[in-house]
């Protein structure tokens, strides 16, 4: 077999892995009711409390898409704005695959997009760069901290141009794979995974 069609077959093989996870966890997630996806965020949430992530300023965190069945993201706006944090969200361009981030306020309008993502209108934009905490969703991720999302590469792109020192935070209801196989030298690893029951640090 020559090199060229064993690395086919290797990125072939790697390619239908993370499809598999993609599929398996979408799965689990349309077997969960409302609610049951209602109490595991609260503890979710409950769960970010213990973490030692207070003393920053600014806060991204992605608005749930409910025909996904996200983690509900409420509670833990509900905490960043008690503590009174500034706290970001993303409108999604699918033309370029790029976001574009705004402070999230009291006259903030959110919006579906034609693909169910809640998201700002408009508003103040913030560098990524500025932002000390990202709130990440997945699908699935694995013991050191890779993560498979839906596959358009987002917050690939997002987290790239963030700060080094930016801490990226999974949220998820389920516990981690053993390992990804098919992540390479672009891929950013989570800082922290959060589910209902535990904290897992990377």
């Amino acid at each position: 077999m020559s090199v060229l069609v064993l690395n086919r077959f290797i990125n072939y093989f790697y390619v239908m892995n993370k499809n598999k996870l993609r599929a398996k966890y979408k799965s689990l997630r349309q077997k969960l009711s409302d609610d049951v996806i209602e109490s595991l965020s609260l503890a979710i949430a409950n769960q970010i409390l213990k973490l030692k992530i207070w003393d920053y300023d600014f806060y991204h965190l992605f608005l749930p898409i409910e025909e996904q069945k996200e983690v509900n993201t409420e509670y833990i706006l509900n905490i960043l704005s008690g503590k009174d944090k500034n706290i970001v969200v993303s409108k999604s361009d699918f033309k370029t695959l790029q976001m574009t981030h705004y402070l999230l306020t009291d006259s903030t309008t959110i919006k579906k997009n034609p693909y169910n993502i809640p998201e700002p209108t408009d508003g103040i934009e913030i560098q990524p760069e500025k932002i000390d905490v990202v709130f990440v969703p997945l699908l699935a991720y694995d013991r050191e901290g890779n993560r498979v999302g839906y596959g358009k590469g987002f917050y690939d792109r997002f987290l790239s141009a963030c700060s080094q020192k930016t801490l990226k935070i999974g949220l998820s209801f389920f516990e981690p794979e053993v390992h990804i196989n098919n992540t390479n030298d672009t891929d950013l690893p989570l800082n922290f995974c959060i589910t209902p029951k535990n904290i897992f640090e990377f």
